[in-house]
């Protein structure tokens, strides 16, 4: 059955939350990052080809250990947005958004009646029918996020048509593909990228919506911090599993161990 969002609680007692980009299809590992105090985690399907069942099966995991599970789905796709909501998602991510029409589409996929056009089944988020479906579709259109990806001078350039777009919760930014996007890769400490980051940021704001950044550097999180945002992706599993890996191996690196 639909759960209630946590990070909305949170959110809204005036906690930050902080989540995990998950690129490692594993339920077990989604459940240890609930375990290891991370508040949400985005499951991606957008680079990787991660089938239902073990979507479900993911999910399912976020659930048991308290853990808010996002999807990011491969583009502006509704039924790819539709899919990953009925297997229980708390939320879509929706990449490379440029357009405020690109915008209402996803809002309209991802909301049902009066605030989208979202397609209703059965399943495991009524409870397989023991919630009343008036019930679940109050429900779901209160709890599931709306998050946006910001990843080109297209849509910062139309950040404030994109962000009248009624039904939408996060921005998110990416700002590898935005350096791919102003010719300046893989430097995504360009000024030109943490311009356009920075007037994503500052929009994204004063339109009363919430701003998930991405520290990457020392001193990043605190300085966000200090402009009171609240909603942080600290990263990518995978990335981060290699390098602790490769650091815990070549501490045990000696004369002996390269004989």
């Amino acid at each position: 059955m639909l759960q209630s969002n946590p990070l909305k609680r949170r959110l809204r007692a005036g906690a930050s939350v902080c989540g995990m980009l998950n690129s490692v299809p594993s339920p077990w590992l989604v459940e240890m990052l609930g375990y290891a105090g991370y508040d949400f985690v985005i499951l991606d399907q957008e680079h990787l080809g991660v089938n239902p069942e073990s979507l479900e099966h993911m999910i399912r995991a976020a659930e048991s250990a308290g853990i808010a599970p996002l999807v990011r789905v491969p583009g502006i796709d509704p039924a790819a947005i539709q899919r990953a909501l009925d297997a229980g998602a708390l939320g879509v991510v929706v990449p490379r958004v440029e357009s405020a029409d690109e915008a209402r589409a996803v809002v309209a996929a991802a909301r049902y009646h009066p605030l989208g056009r979202r397609g209703i089944t059965g399943g495991r988020t009524t409870g397989f029918g023991t919630l009343p479906l008036g019930d679940y579709l109050a429900r779901a259109n209160d709890e599931i996020l709306v998050v946006l990806m910001i990843e080109s001078q297209r849509g910062v350039d139309n950040l404030d048509a994109i962000l009248q777009a009624p039904g939408l919760d996060w921005i998110l930014e990416g700002a590898m593909d935005l350096a791919h996007d102003l010719g300046v890769a893989p430097d995504h400490l360009h000024p030109q990228v943490q311009q356009a980051i920075a007037t994503t940021a500052r929009k994204t704001r004063e339109a009363g919506l919430l701003f998930c950044a991405i520290p990457r550097v020392e001193g990043q999180f605190e300085r966000w911090r200090e402009e009171g945002v609240s909603t942080f992706l600290l990263g990518e599993d995978r990335g981060i599993l290699f390098r602790r890996l490769q650091a815990y191996r070549r501490g045990f690196e000696s004369d002996e161990c390269r004989d």
